[in-house]
């Protein structure tokens, strides 16, 4: 059986990786993609790259027929989300990957998103999209908001190992590095190839990253007391991938022990032999989110490394992930592919 799937805001970077990955789905087939500017065009035309595929043309939200479709992914950009999401019919299932429903008080979005949330409705009945974490939820979900890939990198770094209580949870430094393509498809003058490459530049300092929301949030319920986390970001000139050296107080062979275990089981997640660190090239265009962890010269620092590519595990593929759950799939279905090398 082929569920149905539409893909709201398929021009972009998410949208496009959504339909890549889609189109080797066993039991996906996508009968709607919609744009804005480019409603009218044929994928092909946007991106060269899946012009192999027999896909719908490009039209506007309004002119999707949602009577036939079984799960719509929405890429779209914050704020934009949560307008469409509550027009579209109550029945239908949704995995949003925008930063709207990933917040659950609506203080916190107004604070992190500097306006505040259009849908509350929904957003109490959206579950966080971290798959390995809320899976039982995700099932049951009609709305799943997925994770900020930055959040996610960080989160699978330290979730564990908070909740084992094996590291100091007032001491936590994470040192993000992220590839261009985070930042999405529209036109920004910083990140111009020449504004961008030869160079680097941390971004959002200071405490400033709306993702910090999630670590806020996701942290403190784990912990089951407020935790804040230091975060700085940084913007390297690749296309795709996300790196996060993470710093810790604690035993560097029970942190990796903590996360062996925790990891075992899950398909996508990797721990790596204790003092081997993962590269970015070694899960690129894949499901895949490596972890590696050593000990640091001084006695009780333990530096922990964890890499996605961000348009997939990070955003796309996270997104699929959860889509396999709430139409009752394997979780693992259409994203088992080796990441590409070189």
């Amino acid at each position: 059986m082929s569920h149905r799937i539409a893909i709201l805001g398929a021009s972009g970077y998410t949208g496009a990786e959504l339909v890549r990955l889609i189109a080797t789905h066993p039991s996906m087939k996508i009968v709607a993609l919609s744009a804005d500017r480019k409603a009218g065009m044929q994928m092909a035309e946007v991106f060269p790259f899946l012009r192999h595929l027999d896909l719908p043309k490009l039209v506007k939200i309004e002119e999707v027929d949602f009577s036939n479709v079984d799960l719509c992914f929405c890429a779209l950009p914050h704020a934009t989300s949560q307008e469409v999401i509550a027009r579209l019919p109550r029945d239908l299932r949704v995995v949003d990957l925008s930063a709207d429903f990933r917040l659950r008080d609506p203080a916190e979005y107004e604070k992190w998103y500097g306006q505040p949330h259009a849908a509350q409705e929904l957003q109490k009945e959206a579950v966080y999209g971290l798959t390995e974490f809320y899976r039982d939820d995700i099932r049951k979900a009609r709305l799943v908001a997925g994770t900020g890939c930055n959040a996610a990198t960080g989160q699978f770094a330290l979730r564990p190992l908070i909740a084992a209580g094996c590291i100091d949870i007032d001491d936590i430094l994470i040192d993000l590095k992220a590839g261009v393509s985070g930042a999405g498809r529209s036109l920004k003058e910083n990140l111009l190839h020449a504004e961008l490459s030869g160079g680097t530049h941390t971004y959002s300092a200071g405490g400033k990253h709306r993702h910090l929301g999630e670590f806020d949030q996701e942290f403190s319920r784990v912990a089951g007391r407020a935790v804040q986390v230091q975060f700085t970001p940084h913007l390297l000139p690749m296309n795709r991938g996300i790196l996060a050296t993470v710093y810790v107080r604690g035993d560097a062979r029970t942190v990796h022990q903590v996360l062996e275990t925790a990891y075992e089981n899950e398909p996508f997640l990797k721990v790596l032999p204790f003092g081997l660190l993962p590269s970015t090239r070694d899960v690129a265009g894949s499901n895949f989110c490596h972890i590696g962890v050593i000990g640091d010269r001084i006695a009780g620092r333990v530096v922990v490394v964890a890499v996605l590519d961000n348009l997939t595990k990070g955003s796309s593929g996270q997104a699929i992930q959860n889509a396999n759950l709430m139409l009752g799939l394997p979780e693992t279905e259409g994203l088992m592919m080796a990441p590409i090398f070189p």
